[in-house]
């Protein structure tokens, strides 16, 4: 895909690898809510397979798909969540070199919906979504932050999750 940067294979594997493992974090709340239901599981394994070497392929776009299928059938916010995390592992190997903000989501929004997720697990307690946070601007890797600036920063326009990503946005551009 032509854009307005190069974005290698080896880049594309650092996003996808911080995004499932994002995912990988709370996957769990969603088979708990839905234990029959193996769609973000099966786009987290996808997800794996790539940034484990494996060529880009069909699977991941099929997988994220499925999952975000899987997430807009969840039964609460937190099972939504987990699912489009996954969701959002297997697509980060497509992630778009568009100076565009919207694409920072795909790198950024799994670890905000993290974030959320152990904000509602702590009774709206934003001190929990802040330690979430810590933990992943903590494991993001220079070559991360290196794909990450190439993007427009996001603002704090929505929903929580958008909020929480925003900051944390912010917090690793600061890394630079």
């Amino acid at each position: 895909m032509t854009g307005d940067f190069e974005l290698t294979a080896d880049e594309l594997r650092v996003v996808a690898r911080y995004v499932a493992e994002s995912a990988a974090e709370v996957l769990p709340v969603f088979e708990a809510a839905r234990p029959d239901d193996p769609r973000p599981r099966l786009a987290l394994d996808a997800a794996w397979d790539f940034v484990g070497g494996a060529r880009r392929t069909k699977l991941q776009r099929v997988t994220s798909m499925d999952a975000h299928r899987a997430a807009a059938e969840a039964p609460a916010e937190v099972s939504r969540l987990a699912a489009r995390c996954a969701g959002d592992a297997a697509s980060a190997a497509y992630l778009h070199p568009l100076a565009d903000a919207a694409q920072v989501g795909h790198i950024l929004r799994a670890a905000a919906s993290v974030a959320r997720i152990a904000e509602i697990g702590a009774s709206g307690d934003s001190g929990a979504a802040s330690v979430s946070l810590d933990r992943a601007v903590a494991r993001a890797t220079p070559g991360l932050v290196d794909v990450l600036v190439r993007y427009p920063a996001v603002s704090a326009d929505g929903n929580r999750v958008a909020s929480l990503m925003c900051e944390l946005d912010g917090r690793l551009r600061a890394l630079r």
